[in-house]
């Protein structure tokens, strides 16, 4: 059996249902992560596993064992708010000892494990501080450590990152796999962030609407969206009718599948790197670091991303040849 085990969940709240037929195995060691829009039932399911909400249906079991009606002190999982909710009038030191403490640790034990944990989060320096003389980072590390030291069996993350800058978050993602790589511990991150999922999981679970839309490795997730939300959501995918699609590269698709799917990155303006060619009229073309982003108008608007070459621009108003591999065009179901 695998470590934790979800089966066929649901969340109803009076009429409105939040989650349903939820099914999801995750194995020990894994980095799994919920991604999805607001509202589509993430937090709910991290809830459901901590204890934290009833389920409506369904079952959550974690190394063999049914935790539904298991209280939540007695589950051995840890979770890490976005909110941090750090103690301020409690050093560092005493933030992350806390749940030792409350398990009647001996000093001598909970002093070497709290060394270890901030040494870990790269913290031991402010062993001595209080959370207002912190970083919203250095805040977040606090609390990851604190989640860590007691040892759980899973640790559920709910959007910790999200209020964090830019650099901040992306230094902090690397942290956070590093530190679940070493501990050998199983995590369930909840994000709306597609970048940060693809940095940090070994699987992805996408949801959407209280149902999981898809799931599978990053790359498998990307490069294979199965229907449109997926393609929009993950990829930034440009989605064409079979219509529109025919008109532009002037063949015939087949006729079980309306809609298909290209990636920005897979269009190209060498014919030599596609066998399918598509035309169309420049309209935007916006540089984002080394990456140009430029959108044309045929059948329709798309897209293409191009790595920025010295002396090479897009001349908005005129027509380019675009080329795209075969195998690149995704049918969408």
């Amino acid at each position: 059996m695998s470590y934790i085990v979800i089966e066929g969940l649901h969340k109803k709240y009076g009429l409105t249902t939040v989650l349903s037929n939820i099914d999801m195995k995750i194995e020990k060691g894994e980095f799994i992560t919920l991604l999805g829009p607001s509202g589509c039932g993430k937090s709910t399911i991290l809830r459901i596993v901590a204890g934290l909400t009833d389920a409506s249906a369904g079952k959550i079991i974690i190394e063999g064992k049914d935790m539904m009606g298991v209280q939540p002190k007695d589950r051995q999982v840890g979770m890490v708010f976005q909110s941090y909710a750090l103690f301020p009038n409690m050093t560092v030191k005493e933030n992350v000892a806390f749940g030792l403490r409350m398990q009647k640790v001996n000093p001598a034990e909970v002093d070497q494990r709290v060394q270890e944990m901030l040494a870990l989060v790269h913290l031991s320096e402010k062993v001595n501080a209080y959370p207002k003389e912190l970083s919203g980072g250095q805040q977040q590390r606090v609390a990851l450590a604190r989640a860590l030291i007691v040892r759980p069996k899973v640790l559920l993350l709910d959007e910790p990152l999200s209020a964090l800058d830019a650099q901040i978050r992306k230094k902090l993602q690397a942290d956070l796999r590093a530190i679940q790589k070493k501990l050998g511990i199983t995590m369930i991150l909840v994000t709306h962030d597609q970048e940060e999922a693809m940095a940090v999981s070994d699987r992805i679970f996408v949801m959407n609407n209280g149902m999981i839309a898809q799931s599978g490795t990053p790359t498998a997730i990307y490069t294979s969206p199965e229907n449109e939300f997926i393609a929009n959501f993950i990829g930034h995918y440009n989605v064409f009718t079979r219509r529109a699609l025919e008109k532009m590269i002037g063949e015939t698709l087949p006729k079980e599948y309306s809609k298909f799917a290209i990636r920005p990155e897979a269009i190209h303006l060498d014919q030599r790197q596609g066998d399918v060619c598509i035309t169309g009229e420049a309209k935007q073309s916006l540089m984002s670091g080394n990456v140009i982003r430029t959108t044309l108008e045929g059948e329709g608007l798309f897209t293409m991303e191009q790595l920025h070459q010295r002396g090479h621009s897009f001349e908005l108003g005129k027509k380019y040849k675009c080329y795209v591999a075969k195998e690149d065009v995704i049918a969408l179901s």
